[in-house]
């Protein structure tokens, strides 16, 4: 401390009368938690003084009795943040510190690439003794753990799998707490949420345990959350584990001479609503339930519904009806204009930031709706109970409306036909759905099994037979079925970019329904109907499709197994009152996740886990489809039967493969087939024999999984020969990323421009020249056209064809495109992207010489 005020001193903007005052209020009066004061050097702890003492000043000059105070340090391995807070308010402008930590610190936590532990107080006392305000403190710092990467044996020992500094502050109890929550989190997919009493107050400490990047923006929503039940925090933690775990403490405490509920109610709701934190961290709803306009419950329904709308708010119309009608179906033409008719009708007149805008306008008609749909989903409290929760007491105090009156409530409110469609689309939501798991105690994502009998027939005229939704953080997704029993793959959508999004996003449903459809009649012939799935990644989220994938499997298996848990899983209300079974199989992105949906099936108790999935490994009771040759074995069998229909033998037929050995159908063909294949093409190269290529040889190769480079060239015909182009292939780009590289660092050399600059500049340059050397008079020349496509074309490709016969089989815009490219790129390569206007003759001179010109 008299380091500090001997720094203040010397920098002389404060009076020196008043520096030992600043400095002893900073130190002892304001209440910040001693781990500030161990972290900080002397200089930024001066600073801090320094800026709340300016603030002070400004303040006055402004007449104002409230400090606005902003602070902050941040290195690579730790940070500290001090602001201005007030007790149960959240902040929706200003430098929303929390958030920025979530999206900085906690959001990306991993145990084996770093992770961050939080510490955060709140000031126990106030700047000054004239101003109320108080301040919070956060301490971020990078882990530090015991053993960085435990064995499986070692992973359920906190005092192995822990940071150091947290082992050195814990006390026993702590310790015990958070490694019972921590061994909980292992064998869960969801999170762990437990309350603890602080001995002689009213002060409650809630612990919630999850899996390190299973949510986003948690810590900050959680904050949300009790600030709406007037609620707010002394201090909280959140610690991070080697063995993949997050453990966040808040201690809790009422905002004093507040009208809220006592906080023994409040704390029970803040529990059960923390799972749907969980879920759904943050939607475009959070504004409403930051400033209490609507409540956590309400502001995710809304934002489920405003999905439910962009998916399915009929906005076809019965023009389009008429329309179809007077059109003929089975003519192409007309089909086509229907079509795209359909799509911008869908797509351009309720676009889902249009009805977004739209829910945003009324929020009253989204709680008059979210009523609706809890009086029928909400399970009713146990005669067992103590007291009827928050959320109970609330839809039995607000008044109820029927669908008619509330059908007459929106038109009554909504200014045009277009906003009574979509509040009218919320009410079809809550019309057809038989079962949801939104008020499960505890969940990953949300699940809801609709009636799909609200699907237009006009668009969709063959009606599947169920129909789900499951919305997490990092996706939304269907799954569609057209028999009670059915089978069919869950499909990853990926998106390349925000206009990929979009378009995917816009034909999810559709396609779903496409693929379900089209499986449904793949198994004619097989006692399961047909299904499909789709999770469609959110932009932010591409790399989180095994995340997303565990998180939809779970959520519908809320939906399959009957809950006999409290307040982990309990009974959901259920109106569609038959039990279901689902069976997924493997399809884009998903294949490597099937062996896990089955244990995780069989861990949450499923009685169908062995056949829940189809894709799983053999030890799990799979079938590998790859091995036994299944698909093969069906395509192979139309060969057979069109051989047999024309009287000619299989072993008299010749037969060219494109791909090789190496793969599934490829490999699995030539060990099922006894045709005469004379040619096989695959990523090494080109084998021909036209005699046969050598059935033992081939035969290798396919049970050994190998390319045709690994082919024996003895076991070959004197006709037949290899070609493998892949090498010189590498040559060649070898050769031009060597070239432009030099380029590179010779033009950064020269010019001092960044290399990453330089490197658009070249690529920049090249293409340019290549599009005008395509239209130059160069191109006639013949001679000269056929030395550049000789040193451009590969020279195996040339030996094998000869230079004309590629000419007469590649377009000349294609060999046009090749003798630019070709010669743009060695110009520019060697002289850079400001050439003299001599350098091009130069270039060119040998190749002119070499035709005598």
């Amino acid at each position: 401390m008299l380091k500090v005020a001997a720094y203040i001193a010397e920098k002389g903007f404060l009076p020196k009368e008043l520096v030992q005052n600043e400095v002893q209020w900073f130190y002892t009066n304001l209440g910040i938690d001693d781990m500030y004061f161990m972290l900080e050097p002397v200089d930024t702890i001066a600073n801090h003084i320094m800026a709340l003492y300016g603030a002070k000043i400004f303040a006055f000059t402004k007449n104002e009795s409230v400090l606005d105070i902003n602070l902050e340090r941040e290195t690579d391995s730790s940070a500290v943040y001090i602001h201005t807070s007030r007790p149960g308010v959240s902040t929706t402008t200003g430098p929303q510190v929390e958030r920025r930590i979530d999206a900085k610190y906690l959001d990306a936590a991993n145990a084996a690439t770093g992770a961050f532990r939080l510490e955060t107080y709140r000031s126990l006392g106030t700047v000054s003794s004239s101003m109320a305000t108080q301040l919070r403190c956060y301490f971020v710092e990078k882990c530090n753990f015991v053993k960085p990467d435990p064995t499986p044996e070692e992973a359920t020992d906190i005092r192995l799998v822990a940071d150091k500094a947290f082992l050195e502050k814990a006390t026993e109890h702590t310790l015990e707490v958070y490694e019972n929550i921590m061994r909980q989190v292992l064998q869960r997919t969801g999170p762990v949420i437990e309350l603890f009493e602080v001995e002689g107050s009213r002060e409650k400490r809630i612990v919630i345990g999850y899996r390190q990047q299973s949510t986003r923006h948690f810590f900050s929503a959680m904050s949300d959350l009790y600030h709406y039940y007037d609620l707010f925090s002394t201090r909280k933690y959140v610690e991070q584990f080697a063995n993949g775990v997050t453990i966040m403490s808040l201690y809790l405490n009422p905002i004093p001479n507040s009208k809220a509920p006592p906080i023994e109610s409040s704390i029970f709701q803040i529990m059960k609503e923390a799972s749907l934190i969980f879920c759904l961290p943050t939607t475009p709803l959070q504004t409403f339930f930051q400033t209490g306009k609507l409540s956590v419950q309400e502001a995710i329904y809304g934002y489920v519904a405003w999905i439910f709308s962009q998916h399915f708010l009929n906005r076809l119309g019965g023009e389009y009806a008429t329309l179809t009608n007077l059109l003929d179906g089975a003519n192409s033409a007309h089909v086509e204009v229907l079509t795209k008719i359909k799509k911008r009708l869908r797509s351009d007149t309720f676009t889902r930031e249009y009805i977004l805008e739209i829910i945003k306008l009324y929020p009253d008609l989204v709680k008059a709706l979210y009523i609706n749909f809890a009086m029928t989903h909400y399970v009713g409290q146990k005669e067992s109970s103590i007291r009827p929760s928050l959320s109970y007491q609330r839809i039995r105090t607000d008044h109820v409306l029927t669908d008619a009156q509330l059908l007459a409530l929106i038109k009554k409110t909504v200014s045009n036909a277009h906003e009574q469609m979509v509040f009218e689309s919320f009410l079809t939501f809550n019309q057809h759905v038989l079962k949801t798991n939104f008020y499960q105690p505890t969940k990953v994502a949300l699940s809801f099994r609709l009636d799909p009998s609200f699907l237009p027939a006009i668009e969709y005229p063959l009606k599947p037979y169920g129909l789900f939704l499951v919305v997490g953080a990092e996706f939304r997704g269907f799954h569609v079925r057209f028999a009670d029993v059915a089978r069919g793959g869950i499909r990853m959508v990926r998106s390349r970019n925000a206009e990929a999004y979009s378009i995917n996003l816009r034909s999810l449903f559709d396609e779903n329904h496409a693929l379900a459809s089209a499986q449904h009649h793949k198994n004619k012939e097989l006692p399961e109907g047909g299904s499909k799935g789709t999770i469609l990644l959110d932009l932010a989220s591409q790399d989180k499709s095994r995340v997303a994938f565990e998180k939809y499997v779970d959520a519908m298996l809320d939906l399959l197994i009957a809950g006999q848990t409290p307040g982990i899983k309990e009974k959901i209300v259920d109106r569609y009152g038959k039990p279901e079974i689902l069976f997924f199989g493997p399809d884009e992105g998903t294949a490597d996740f099937m062996d896990w949906a089955s244990q995780h099936a069989r861990q949450r108790g499923a009685s169908f886990w062995k056949a829940f999935t189809t894709g799983k490994s053999q030890s799990l009771g799979g079938i590998p489809h790859d091995i036994y040759g299944m698909t093969t074995r069906s395509v192979h069998q139309y060969v057979l039967g069109t051989l047999k229909k024309l009287n000619i033998k299989e072993e008299d037929c010749t037969k060219m493969q494109t791909g090789g050995p190496d793969g599934d159908l490829c490999s699995n063909e030539i060990k099922i087939s006894k045709d005469k294949t004379v040619g096989i093409v695959d990523g090494s190269g080109v084998l021909y024999d036209p005699v046969g290529i050598d059935r033992v040889e081939l035969t290798r190769l396919a049970t050994e999984r190998k390319m045709i480079n690994h082919f024996d060239v003895k076991k070959l015909s004197p006709q037949g020969f290899r070609v493998l182009y892949v090498e010189e292939v590498q040559t060649i780009i070898e050769s031009n990323a060597a070239a432009e590289f030099e380029a590179i660092w010779a033009e950064a050399e020269r010019t001092g421009v960044p290399k990453a600059i330089i490197s658009d500049l070249l690529s920049s340059a090249v293409v340019k020249l290549s599009d005008e050397l395509q239209t130059t008079t160069l191109w006639d020349n013949k001679a000269l056209r056929k030395i550049v496509l000789e040193e451009a074309l590969p020279k195996l490709l040339q030996k094998q064809l000869g230079l004309d016969t590629i000419l007469s089989r590649v377009p000349e815009s294609y060999t046009r495109a090749i003798f630019g490219a070709y010669l743009a790129s060695r110009f520019i390569y060697k002289y850079g992207t400001s050439p003299s206007q001599f350098a091009f003759f130069t270039f060119m001179n040998p190749y002119f010489a070499r035709i005598g010109q």
